[in-house]
């Protein structure tokens, strides 16, 4: 996925208000812009970071830029536009980069389905289901890594998640009604190595995946290579169970 057109930088000032950020641009104006991302983006937001934004042609737009990567103190890249993971899987998949979710012949996106009325991200399909089930994949971002320690591990969710744990929930509904489920980390921070649950965040989620698990959900977990120029998912990296 490449940016167009191309991704501007500034310095973080601040985010607030979950949606919004000020930043400073390099002619020392300052702006604020549109922050695609609901969670804590803890370690993703500090303030004095480089970011890089992107600019909308929409004229309706009160935020016309939107904060796309934040580049931390070690110089990682981490994308927070969280909107941006659904788009970098299915173009991964369309262009046949995920060995594991390869044969199927139709892909479709925001499927309704399930008992909690939820919508599914990507819908694989075949031309004949009973001889290949549909594949239901759930996408979710990763960028919280654990620095403490050095281990290069990241983790999710990064705040509790009432509505990642109803997502559990209709994929193991998924797999017990004989179809396939996947769970997709896109890990969209270059510092992260491998992935876990964030039991120490939100226990319920952390118990609900295990279960998950037990039953047949996949858990697939794939690195992004992240510059402001473009981002596209590399390869696997493992799973770790806590």
């Amino acid at each position: 996925m490449k940016f167009t057109p191309p991704l501007q930088s500034a310095t973080l000032i601040k985010r607030y208000k979950r949606f919004l950020a000020d930043v400073t641009l390099p002619n020392g104006e300052e702006k604020t812009m549109h922050c695609a991302n609901t969670g804590a983006m803890t370690g993703c937001a500090d303030t004095g970071n480089t970011i890089w934004y992107s600019t909308s042609d929409n004229a309706k737009r009160k935020y016309p830029n939107s904060w796309e990567i934040s580049v931390n103190s070690k110089g990682d890249h981490i994308c927070v536009n969280t909107a941006r993971a659904n788009t970098l899987v299915t173009e991964a998949i369309n262009q046949q980069h995920i060995p594991e979710l390869l044969g199927y012949d139709n892909l479709r996106t925001e499927v309704k389905y399930g008992q909690e009325n939820s919508r599914i991200d990507i819908l694989l399909e075949t031309s004949d289901a009973l001889q290949r089930p549909p594949c239901y994949i759930e996408v979710k971002s990763v960028t919280l890594l654990d620095e403490k320690n050095g281990t290069g591990r990241g983790y999710f969710p990064d705040a509790i998640t009432l509505r990642g744990q109803k997502h559990l929930r209709e994929l193991m509904e998924v797999v017990e009604s004989g179809q396939r489920a996947v769970l997709f980390f896109a890990v969209l921070h270059t510092g992260i190595e491998n992935v876990s649950s964030a039991h120490h965040i939100d226990a319920d989620y952390s118990q609900l995946l295990k279960q998950a698990k037990d039953i047949g959900v996949e858990v697939i977990c794939y690195q992004a290579d992240i510059s402001p120029q473009q981002m596209k998912l590399t390869s696997a990296i493992e799973f770790i169970d806590n």
